[in-house]
């Protein structure tokens, strides 16, 4: 951790070095305002519900083949 540290500061120093003796500069292109826009959108409504109702479910009977032959 304190190696870490000490190599953190190290670059910065060397930044404030550079920007110092003019090898790096740094300038502010643009104000340093932030501006969130605005929007604003018209959407259809989707309301849910539940209902009961009675359906009709068809049954399925399996019958096991017995030791008789598949018709033709």
């Amino acid at each position: 951790m304190r190696t870490l540290l000490s190599l953190l500061a190290i670059v910065v120093l060397v930044v404030v070095g550079l920007m110092y003796f003019g090898i790096i500069n740094i300038d502010q292109t643009r104000p340093g305002m932030v501006q969130t826009p605005k929007f604003q959108a018209d959407v259809g409504k989707v309301t849910l519900g539940t209902e009961n109702k009675s359906v009709a479910v068809p049954t399925i009977n399996v019958e096991k083949p017995g030791n008789s032959q598949a018709p033709n």
